[in-house]
């Protein structure tokens, strides 16, 4: 817990108070953060126990919550209807997948696990995180349940790295979507974080204090102008195409896979899975490599060797993982992959344009000269539409609660 409130408090608590009146006497209202976060470098590496560089954003879901005596959690999303769980089943629900109350639920679960007793509470909150762009605005609200739970239901204090994976099971097994650990890892521990999945159980983690605008470089995400809501099936024929290619050799994520081995069956994997799965299979290595000659990059001050690293890494995505633009759609229409030529015609040469986090739809992420960011905001804007895109910084602040 932090004695810190920031005055995001203060808006929360004004909206707590619009849905559901004000808090009992007695009853202490808790502020709840939960930063959105921003891939760095590691394009689907982390389900493949693979290597990442993730970091916190000034984005964020701020709420407020009270204890309110029933069985029901209640939940108030600004701008979405309020909706409710009752606590007696903690289990999945096929009813509610895809849903927030599948998220709510599945935290749920998740810290029942740890000894406590569930008991119900209203959460108000406000979230600065584009939903559905790419800035992991579910893993933010997951690990904000969770740290609610966390404070208002008595029981063991729950590290970064534990409440990542409880969040991670939420989405997984309650919502439905089979996302690696990375977006839930990295608004939890905050900060700009090299995250190594090898070990599912007990990730490796190390982090490093760097402003990228000190070396020059702005930090913009841009969204494409296309929802990636509904592409939870392109999502997930990423990691199931990577893992067909580990089961031929008997293992289950590619980590575990000898790129040897793989060289020496190419051609049967070719017939047996198709070109896709294999070129999947190949960014994998590549990609896993390039996160740590650009963490080691960072750590050494080289921003020039890092963008270049990170322009490869861009061209991989693009080449071989192939989740830039959306297979079985209009060919007339391919958002990410013009923004990402946009930014480049703009950048001419400087920086860094990659796609961003899972893909598809969503976001393309840009290092830009802060001496260009201003005519690149403007001009992005003009092209994809006003607010399309936004500097960013990264913050330190995992996801975290406080009493008020």
């Amino acid at each position: 817990m932090t004695d810190t409130i920031p005055a995001a408090a203060e808006r929360a608590l004004a909206f707590f108070t619009q849905e559901f009146g004000e808090p009992a006497p007695g009853a202490r209202p808790l502020y709840v953060h939960a930063p959105g976060r921003s891939e760095i470098s590691g394009n689907h590496t982390d389900h493949e126990g693979g290597h990442v560089i993730a970091g916190s954003l000034d984005v964020a879901v701020e709420g407020i919550a009270v204890a309110n005596g029933t069985d029901t959690i209640r939940v108030a999303d600004e701008g979405f209807p309020t909706f409710e769980i009752t606590l007696d089943s903690l289990e999945a629900r096929d009813d509610e997948r895809e849903t927030s109350a599948a998220l709510l639920r599945g935290m749920a679960n998740q810290l029942a696990a740890t000894g406590r007793t569930p008991t119900g509470f209203d959460f108000a909150f406000i979230c600065t995180v584009p939903a559905g762009g790419g800035l992991s605005s579910s893993a933010a609200v997951e690990a904000a349940y969770g740290r609610a739970m966390e404070a208002l239901w008595e029981g063991p204090e729950i590290a970064p790295v534990e409440l990542a994976k409880m969040s991670q099971f939420a989405e997984n097994c309650f919502f439905g979507k089979p996302c690696g650990l990375m977006d839930q890892a990295a608004v939890c521990l905050g900060g700009l974080a090299y995250m190594d999945f090898a070990d599912a159980a007990e990730p490796k983690t190390a982090k490093l204090d760097l402003d990228f605008e000190t070396a020059g470089y702005a930090l913009c995400l841009v969204k494409v102008g296309s929802d990636h809501a509904d592409l939870t099936d392109e999502y997930a024929a990423i990691p199931q195409e990577m893992q067909a290619v580990a089961a031929a050799f008997g293992k289950s994520r590619l980590s575990e896979v000898d790129p040897a081995a793989f060289d020496d069956r190419v051609d049967e994997l070719r017939e047996k899975l198709g070109d896709r799965a294999v070129l999947r299979a190949i960014h994998y290595w590549y990609e896993n490599g390039l996160v740590d000659q650009r963490w080691e990059a960072l750590n050494a001050g080289d921003i020039e060797r890092f963008l270049a690293l990170t322009r490869a890494s861009g061209a991989s995505s693009a080449m071989f993982l192939q989740n830039v633009s959306v297979p079985g759609h209009d060919v007339r229409e391919q958002h990410a992959m013009v923004a990402l030529g946009l930014a480049e015609h703009m950048l001419a040469g400087r920086g860094a344009a990659r796609i961003h986090g899972g893909g598809f739809g969503g976001s393309i992420q840009c290092f830009v000269p802060t001496d260009l960011v201003d005519e690149f905001i403007a001009r992005m804007d003009g092209w994809l539409g006003a607010g399309s895109c936004r500097r960013y910084a990264i913050t330190e602040k995992g996801a975290y609660a406080a009493w008020l």
